[in-house]
């Protein structure tokens, strides 16, 4: 389509997608499940204000374990606190903006509000969990930690991905596991949280970060590749094999042809 000299590139504005098409039928079915599981914790656990068998035995473990290290216990809850959830949130937006991934850029940015408001403003007000005279399911910490964590999953795994190096982009992943899981892991240390809390509190993030990837990946045409090419969106995965190979390119004619199709 041309307007006013400028060509518009249907899907040009906003980028490749998040979710190749290939992992959007897992990532659906995921979510699916992390609603459940949140589901089921929240109606288990409403209106209560003790830990069950299983949060005694693994809360007990974490507990021993971390519970020794003072800087441990100081450090590790900061990466959830508010500022640094919104400084970290922010650098997730501006790099996407500056790569011209628009869609990691409204991910990054509305994910995280829309996880923490389903924690805060939702699910603990109606499941009514306490620790230590505050509600505690699901934990806050986890989830804006976790909402982090599944947003650079997707982004260094989907078809925005930078050019890195696969190894790197693994281990970058599951460092942002790991420190998700290591500042939820502090809290049920400090007894402000049960291990139940931490595993909605990733549940109810990883659901969010999921659906609101595969919401924006709705306003992706097939071949959404920053160009018309189809042929990319084949390479990034975004076309089926079996359609991308049922119309194959026509070779260009390098000789001129008669009126009856034969050569002069």
């Amino acid at each position: 389509m041309v307007r006013g000299g400028w060509r518009l590139v249907p899907g040009r504005l906003w980028g490749p997608a998040l979710l190749t098409v290939a992992w959007r039928r897992p990532a659906a079915a995921l979510a699916a499940v992390c609603v459940t599981v949140t589901a089921v914790l929240a109606v288990s656990f409403a209106h209560q204000s003790r830990a069950d068998w299983l949060d005694a035995a693994v809360d007990a473990r974490i507990q021993a374990a971390v519970g020794g290290h003072p800087l441990l216990l100081t450090t590790l809850p900061w990466f959830g606190d508010k500022v640094p959830v919104a400084l970290m949130t922010g650098a997730l937006v501006v790099a996407c903006l500056v790569t011209g991934r628009w869609r990691g850029a409204v991910l990054a940015g509305t994910a995280v509000l829309a996880s923490e408001a389903v924690t805060e403003l939702v699910l603990k007000p109606l499941t009514g969990r306490i620790s230590r005279g505050f509600l505690s399911f699901p934990s806050g910490h986890a989830t804006s930690t976790f909402a982090l964590a599944a947003i650079c999953a997707v982004l260094l795994a989907g078809p925005s991905r930078p050019r890195l190096p696969a190894a790197l982009r693994l281990f970058m992943t599951l460092a942002a596991v790991g420190v998700a899981g290591a500042a939820s892991a502090a809290m049920v240390a400090l007894h402000f949280h049960y291990f139940t809390d931490i595993v909605g509190g990733a549940a109810v993030s990883t659901a969010t970060v999921l659906l609101a990837a595969l919401l924006l990946d709705r306003f992706n045409p097939a071949a959404d590749t920053m160009t018309n090419d189809t042929s990319r969106a084949d390479e990034a995965g975004l076309i089926p094999r079996r359609e991308s190979q049922a119309c194959p390119r026509q070779r260009p004619m390098t000789e001129r042809s008669g009126p009856s199709g034969s050569r002069p």
